[in-house]
């Protein structure tokens, strides 16, 4: 296991879930709508844009489907940098992606440092050194919905900046 590397989850409860993304189409869970969502994000910043790559979807696929029993928010320990989301209803991809963008406000970058709340989803968002992205969306069993973005190569490593 790399120390080094700091890894985040993400929940999201049913109650808000249905109600904050109730207005979400279903429809956006497409690679190209999780790279629209991902590579928006990095323009902001001045990142390079990521280009989804096979093998690293399928490596997600393939973990998204280990949690259908359980839908537990446990990171794989792979190779690839990670985000997890989960929630009830009508999450879709972009949704997730967004929730993930939406900690930009809690990231200072003066101090390299999450300030005022969670802040890792979105470092790995924009991280310049990944290049390469895979992700997955499964339903699992008890009807919730998990969303899992590998990212190659990770992100998050203490003391460095991710852009």
């Amino acid at each position: 296991m790399n120390f080094s590397r700091i890894n985040s989850i993400l929940i999201i409860y049913p109650f808000i879930a249905l109600t904050f993304f109730a207005h979400f189409s279903t429809s956006q869970n497409s690679p190209q709508d999780f790279l629209d969502a991902h590579n928006k994000a990095r323009a902001e910043v001045g990142v390079q844009p990521l280009a989804w790559n096979h093998t690293v979807a399928n490596y997600a696929l393939n973990y998204a489907n280990k949690r259908y029993g359980d839908c537990n928010l446990e990171h794989s320990q792979g190779p690839y940098g990670e985000n997890l989301a989960e929630g009830y209803g009508r999450l879709s991809s972009v949704d997730a992606v967004n929730m993930w963008v939406g900690e930009k406000s809690c990231y200072d970058y003066g101090s390299n440092s999450c300030v005022g709340g969670e802040c890792l989803h979105y470092t790995q968002v924009v991280w310049r050194d990944s290049t390469h992205l895979g992700c997955a969306r499964v339903q699992c069993h008890n009807g919730w919905l998990f969303v899992i973005c590998s990212y190659d190569p990770p992100g998050n490593y203490i003391g460095n900046r991710p852009y």
